[in-house]
């Protein structure tokens, strides 16, 4: 009967320990992440009010235009472009295979703007939040952390559970003495926020495990691949008629936006879009469109509206994990879920120094 008695008081007390020297290490990088995800959520807002030149566009999306975006910049290495945006940036933006970005004018195709992670704080910062500078090896590092800080929040709820009838008690802040303050500040703001917390930490984990993410949600909730884009071999010599490809496009899915294409592979008739449907939470969309290069047939439309519960549910990680859903209010949420960790690691500090201090 003792032994029963004892495990728990030795259990909590390893976990406390566990969770203060793991907290004070690798919170050290969630608190990072998260500070960068904070304004990462704000990017285009951020990126329009840096370059004003990017504002004032009259949002168009002009077949001729596009064309000679391609013509131009695809052998520079241009791999894809997204369509200008009626709820971010107004103009084309190229993305290209070395990680640059660029911005062009969406009533002449003229460069405005080219941006890169080795001249751009915002881009130096995404490449930060999504794999630590690392490439692959960060993006692995980042998700072990991720694992960890899944880890971190269950059992600081562990450590904070209270006895029946002291709910509200154990929710209280205090102000002092500082030992109490820190300690109440740490526990109460880490309960009250862990939802909003947990949720942009295991969305952030499912991006970096993708795959897994994706095979245990549609394994059980359901859900197929998207459609692999038809095989269709070009006439010798055809052109691309891109104002008809696009025309064509619009009208694949009625109730769909077009968000990004590129030019065909070479040999293959087939252009591919992604849309974004009526109802997709991704703002580039799941959604997809295939036209020949004559812009007179549509090969293939898939609307992700229409998969299983589990497809839909992968496709929702991306838009929940950069606030993207529920407009501004869940944006904020976003941006104050992304302050959280910094918060956790300084009062969780601030409390282990202040004990420590009374030895």
């Amino acid at each position: 009967m003792a032994r029963t008695r004892a495990w728990p008081r030795g259990l909590r007390a390893t976990l406390s320990w566990l969770h203060l020297w793991v907290g004070l290490v690798a919170g050290t990088v969630f608190a990072l992440i998260g500070l960068s995800g904070s304004v990462l959520v704000f990017h285009d807002d951020l990126l329009q009010w840096q370059h004003p030149e990017l504002t004032g566009h009259e949002l168009r999306a002009d077949g001729d235009v596009l064309a000679r975006i391609l013509r131009e910049w695809e052998p520079r290495g241009l791999g894809s472009v997204h369509l200008p945006e009626p709820d971010g940036v107004p103009t084309w933006q190229g993305y290209f295979g070395d990680g640059r970005r660029g911005y062009f004018d969406p009533a002449t195709g003229e460069l405005l703007l080219m941006r890169s992670a080795d001249d751009d704080w915002l881009m130096w910062l995404h490449d930060f939040h999504i794999e630590l500078l690392g490439g692959d090896a960060g993006k692995q590092v980042l998700g072990v952390v991720g694992w960890i800080a899944v880890g971190l929040l269950l059992t600081g709820l562990y450590l904070w559970w209270p006895k029946a009838g002291r709910w509200l008690a154990q929710l209280k802040m205090h102000r002092g003495p500082p030992v109490r303050r820190w300690l109440s500040w740490h526990r109460s703001s880490g309960v009250l926020l862990l939802p909003l917390l947990l949720l942009a930490t295991l969305t952030g984990v499912g991006m970096i495990y993708h795959a897994g993410f994706r095979a245990v949600l549609t394994g059980t909730f359901g859900g197929d691949a998207p459609p692999a884009a038809p095989q269709r071999a070009a006439p010798e010599a055809r052109a691309t008629d891109w104002p008809r490809v696009l025309a064509l496009a619009t009208t694949a899915l009625p109730d769909a936006r077009l968000t990004r294409t590129g030019a065909p592979d070479p040999g293959s008739d087939v252009i591919a879009f992604r849309a974004r449907s009526h109802g997709e939470w991704h703002p580039n969309g799941r959604s997809l469109v295939y036209i020949d290069r004559a812009g007179t047939r549509v090969l293939a439309a898939h609307d992700a509206t229409g998969q299983r519960l589990g497809a839909r549910m992968t496709e929702a990680i991306y838009p929940l994990h950069i606030g993207s859903v529920g407009g501004a209010v869940y944006k904020w949420a976003t941006a104050l879920a992304g302050l959280l960790p910094a918060f956790l690691l300084v009062t969780g500090f601030l409390f282990w120094r202040r004990r420590r201090g009374k030895r």
